[in-house]
């Protein structure tokens, strides 16, 4: 399988919390110069903007609901028919169901496009865990460190502001555990989707960011890109 043959290049990049895909999604963009595509950054720009749709996100996030697939999926298709798309996409977040994948295909079919591989990076829920665990956020400026990785000089202590450093309620081991196993419900139909297609690439994500940068070159090399 290659690229497109106008040498567009679309590509899907899976990942649980943890396993470090924001910072691989952003070292590709920057390497293969095709706009980042992320859910999460769509929503807050939706929010942000005050549109229509905005307005009806927030009400949904105020809630604490999850955002319909119609809506994400939506939102999507007007991405990818913008004109940086056209050149190819590395989306991050979409999809996320096996609904959304259904639409994908769809809409890439219609559109005359196609995937090129669909990455699923990956790690031990154990290292996850250790990684979300170690992570430390400054309560006064919002610097971010951890334990392992960055870790402050004064464990308690930022060393920007000399804030207060809190662990998020959401970085215990219990609730990492919860998020993995909704991640995993989530996407392990999706996955069997893709794999089912012959587009499925696992990429180990332990090792150094530039070691998985690497890993993820390989795939997009053996593409001929």
């Amino acid at each position: 399988m290659s690229g497109g043959t106008d040498g567009s290049l679309r590509l899907v990049l899976f990942g649980a919390p943890g396993v470090g895909k924001g910072t691989q999604a952003a070292v590709l963009k920057e390497k293969l110069a095709v706009p980042h595509i992320a859910t999460g950054d769509l929503l807050r720009a939706a929010m942000q903007a005050d549109t229509p749709t905005g307005r009806q996100i927030r009400k949904i996030v105020g809630r604490g609901e999850l955002v319909p697939d119609a809506l994400v999926s939506r939102m999507i298709e007007e991405r990818l028919t913008a004109s940086d798309s056209g050149r190819g996409f590395l989306l991050d977040g979409y999809p996320r169901t096996l609904e959304q994948a259904v639409f994908l295909d769809r809409l890439v079919e219609r559109r005359g496009m196609r995937l090129d591989r669909v990455i699923n990076l990956e790690l031990p829920a154990a290292e996850i865990i250790g990684r979300l665990t170690g992570r430390r956020i400054c309560g006064a400026c919002g610097a971010i460190f951890h334990l392992r990785f960055d870790p402050p000089q004064d464990g308690a202590r930022c060393d920007r502001c000399r804030g207060e450093l809190r662990q998020r309620s959401d970085d215990t081991e219990t609730a990492i555990a919860e998020r993995l196993r909704v991640y995993r419900a989530q996407t392990e139909p999706v996955i069997e989707h893709y794999e089912t297609q012959g587009l499925l690439t696992t990429v180990d994500g332990n090792g150094s960011p530039a070691e998985v940068t690497e890993r993820l070159m390989q795939v997009v090399r053996a593409l001929g890109r």
